[in-house]
């Protein structure tokens, strides 16, 4: 028997609760395959991957020193095409109920309007996205 899947739309606010980051807007993107975290500073030092959320709307975050001891590099195909050498962490995403161990990139790209993009890897199984809709999911509902 198939779980349904909840309907989602193409902005949702999302939380990292084991970075300490909540309400977050993400951008739905079906045309990516993974999903990204925008960041800066990103540095390994002894070991240890250090990282800064790059987030216009939540300047707070945006000095917060966040540190991983586990995570790898991976070649990721940006959305110009060209192969990119990013930093791949584990972390837990909430969207709206949902609680989903998952696998996000870690990318420089400026000021991104959005800060979080979910692509098809996180979506798949999970979630349908209607375009028409923004910030579906409530987390306190029992959806």
């Amino acid at each position: 028997m198939q779980k349904e899947k909840l309907i989602i739309g193409r902005r949702e606010q999302v939380d990292f609760p084991e970075l300490g980051l909540h309400n977050i807007t993400a951008k739905i993107d079906t045309g990516a395959y993974t999903s990204a975290l925008y960041c800066h500073n990103i540095r390994e030092e002894n070991g240890v991957l250090h990282f800064k959320l790059l987030d216009p709307s939540h300047p707070e975050f945006n000095e917060k020193d966040q540190k991983f001891t586990s995570y790898s590099q991976k070649e990721i195909k940006n959305s110009f095409g060209e192969i990119e050498n990013r930093y791949i962490i584990k972390t837990i995403i909430r969207i709206g109920r949902k609680r989903i161990r998952a696998v996000i990139s870690l990318s420089d790209r400026g000021k991104m309007r959005y800060p979080v993009l979910i692509g098809r890897k996180l979506l798949k199984n999970r979630f349908v996205v209607d375009i028409a809709l923004l910030n579906n999911l409530d987390p306190n509902s029992p959806k």
